[in-house]
Order: structure tokens, then sequence, then C-alpha cells
């Protein structure tokens, strides 16, 4: 039986390695992000490979927008088995000190409302069926405090968080939820081709709730699930 993955920021690089791992497993693949004839072309390079594939273009900065996107996803190929959210930068990114108020709430509405709105869409199809997977994506400084990224990190430090809550609330009923930090983008399909697979990976085994994927593909889980914190703890 056919499965769905919808992934929003579907980028040329991590984006498409993390989509041709899921179509080799049989997965059907949604595809959302702004520029339409970027996403026409991934989904021909996907057609190419046996892999079935469909756009749906959308600003996550637009909530209403992003909704009916992931409605339309869901009308065409199914309701999500996996949702992947990897939002791309955008937007002026400041440092500490440059930091305003406005600066920041761009980047939270990129990164935490973008994501609240995607989980929400797709949240009542999962539950219903008691299975799925939601893959949500940050960069270093969502752990890491970088003074020259900091309304950025600011922004990645509140979706880890939501991640890591939403795996807390929603590992009973079935539904798994990894927090991944992706260290570096890839440099080439290849290591792009092994990140995904890392990400595949990580849906397939459940496990760990905080992950992090290098260009290597090494997908180690964090220290405080390594001490004990498990799947099903909180902070």
């Amino acid at each position: 039986m056919a499965r769905t993955l919808v992934m929003v920021g579907a980028g040329p690089g991590r984006g498409m390695g993390v989509a041709r791992a899921f179509g080799r497993h049989g997965f059907r693949v949604g595809l959302v992000a702004r520029t339409k004839d970027r996403l026409d072309a991934q989904v021909a390079e996907l057609a190419g490979l046996g892999i079935p594939a469909a756009a749906f273009p959308a600003d996550i900065r637009d909530r209403d927008a992003l909704a009916v996107a992931l409605a339309q996803a869901t009308e065409t190929l199914g309701p999500p088995d996996v949702l992947d959210y990897a939002p791309g930068p955008s937007g002026p990114v400041t440092h500490a000190t440059q930091t305003t108020a406005a600066s920041a709430a761009a980047q939270l509405d990129l990164y935490v409302r973008g994501a609240i709105t995607a989980v929400g869409q797709v949240l009542p199809d999962m539950l219903a069926r008691g299975s799925g997977t939601f893959l949500i994506t940050t960069g270093p400084a969502a752990t890491t405090p970088t003074p020259s990224h900091a309304n950025e990190g600011l922004a990645m430090a509140a979706l880890h968080h939501y991640a890591r809550a939403l795996h807390t609330e929603l590992t009973p009923q079935g539904i798994h939820v990894a927090a991944v930090t992706l260290t570096a983008p890839p440099t080439s399909p290849t290591t792009a081709d092994t990140i995904g697979a890392a990400y595949y990976d990580l849906h397939e085994r459940r496990t760990p709730a905080e992950a992090v994927i290098g260009p290597t593909g090494v997908l180690a889980p964090s220290r405080q699930d390594m001490e004990g914190g498990g799947t099903d703890s909180g902070r």
C-alpha cells in the first residue's frame, strides 16, 4: 500500500535527498514551497526516477495558503503518513545586538507559526489512524547560541522546543515526532542522498526524539536521549 510524504520547505538539496530516500521505499511525495518553477523541476526529476510526486506552491508565512496547499496534497496524494517540515532561510538574519522585535517576529513567523499551521492541518488524520511521523528540522543555532544568527536562532530554538513537546504528547497515541538538527546542508546529490537515508531511518526506527544529522549521514541521538531522557520523557 502506497504511503505519502509531504514536505514543507521542499528545497533542491536536503529536500530532494529526503524525497528520493522515501520515494525509493514506495512513498508518494508532495512538495510545498514558494517557487512553482523550481517545484515543477523537482517533480519532473522525481518522476524520472519513478517516484510519484506533485507540487503545491505556497509561502510558509502565508498560513491560509499553507493550509490550502496541505489540503490539496491530502486530496491528491492521500493523508500524509510523514510530514517533513524544514523551512529554508528567509528574511534578514540579525546579530544579537541588532535583533529587534520585528526581526525576531519575522523568523518566528517562518519557523514556528508555519510549523503550528502545518501540524494542525495534518494531525487530525494521523490521530484518527493512530500512526504518523513528523520530522521537524532546525539548524545548530537551535541548541547552540550563535550571536551572528540571533533572531533565526530564537525561532529555531522555539521550533525545537515545540517538536520535543509534540513528541512527549503524541508518542502514546502512536505518532512519532523527531526534532532534527541538520549540522550543514549537503554539498552534492550524493551527500543529499546520504542525509535523506538518515531521515528515512529516523522515521522507520521511530526513535530518538531528538537527533543530529550531518553531511556524512551519521544520525546521533541527543545527549539527553543517551543519558536516559528517552523518547517519551520531557525536558
